[in-house]
């Protein structure tokens, strides 16, 4: 159930960053519920490609790929050392599921493009699914890309921006306003859907709301996902300094009490839908 791995990969994170004493816990707690959604509920397995453009949550993919079998629990518990292949951004040329180096921000959809121009090009049925933070937005080389891949009509690119509204210095309305951005995508001549990125039945929505195939589409997606950064640990939510601070001890205790009140509020609540 997905619900499940949502906490299996919060969890395993969490650890992960307590262990490296490492900042950027809100980033990867806002991408948590996505990132499961696309690589469990979307993406084929021996085919599709994911990119995780905000490169800062690179312990929530890493857990996510350790959840799929891709990474062993060795490599996880390297994370942050010396030598690691799981360094504190996406690494390049170490993991076979990681196609590019992230964490320099606005490159990752880009990258998608280009790999989605070389697949069509091959003929090769291949799905790029890049995931930007909302802050990465501010640059220009996003919107180049933006107006490659709907110029192109690259539908094979499904564009996941996690809209947390929160940057590394700032809330992102303060810092470089982006509101209307499902008007602008629009504009730019993609099929927008917005959801609640914290909520899988949302994101299971927003799969659907894309329907036909991609395969039959001509128009590129564009998913909004509402988010919180820091979400579901009260002392971090919606605070810039989720992006930076590492957790005390007594912090790490209470996130992963409250991680686990909050997957039983929501198995509890899937139980009463039943």
């Amino acid at each position: 159930m997905l619900e499940g791995r949502v906490f299996s990969v919060k969890k395993r994170f969490l650890a992960m960053y307590q262990k490296a004493h490492a900042g950027h816990i809100g980033s990867s707690l806002s991408c948590a519920e996505i990132l499961v959604f696309l690589r469990f509920a979307w993406m084929r397995n021996d085919d599709d490609v994911l990119v995780l453009s905000k490169g800062h949550a690179a312990a929530a993919l890493y857990s996510v790929l350790a959840e799929a079998g891709a990474l062993t629990p060795a490599q996880i518990d390297s994370y942050y050392e010396e030598g690691t292949q799981l360094p504190a951004l996406p690494p390049v040329n170490a993991i076979q599921e990681i196609p590019f180096a992230t964490g320099s921000l606005g490159h990752g959809l880009s990258l998608s493009a280009g790999m989605a121009l070389g697949a069509r090009l091959s003929r090769r049925d291949r799905r790029y699914f890049c995931v930007t933070s909302d802050g990465e937005l501010d640059e220009g080389s996003v919107w180049e890309a933006a107006l490659f891949i709907a110029h192109h009509k690259l539908a094979s690119v499904v564009w996941v921006i996690d809209r947390n509204q929160l940057q590394g210095i700032g809330r992102t309305e303060d810092v470089l306003a982006l509101e209307p951005l499902d008007a602008k995508l629009r504009a730019f001549g993609f099929h927008v859907v917005t959801v609640d990125g914290h909520d899988l039945r949302s994101l299971l929505a927003a799969r659907e709301a894309c329907k036909p195939p991609l395969e039959a589409r001509s128009t590129p997606v564009a998913i909004i996902a509402n988010t919180r950064k820091g979400n579901g640990i009260s002392f971090l939510q919606d605070t810039v300094d989720s992006h930076y601070l590492p957790l005390s001890p007594p912090q790490y205790a209470q996130a992963l009490d409250e991680v686990s009140r909050e997957h039983a509020a929501a198995m509890n609540g899937y139980a009463n839908a039943d």
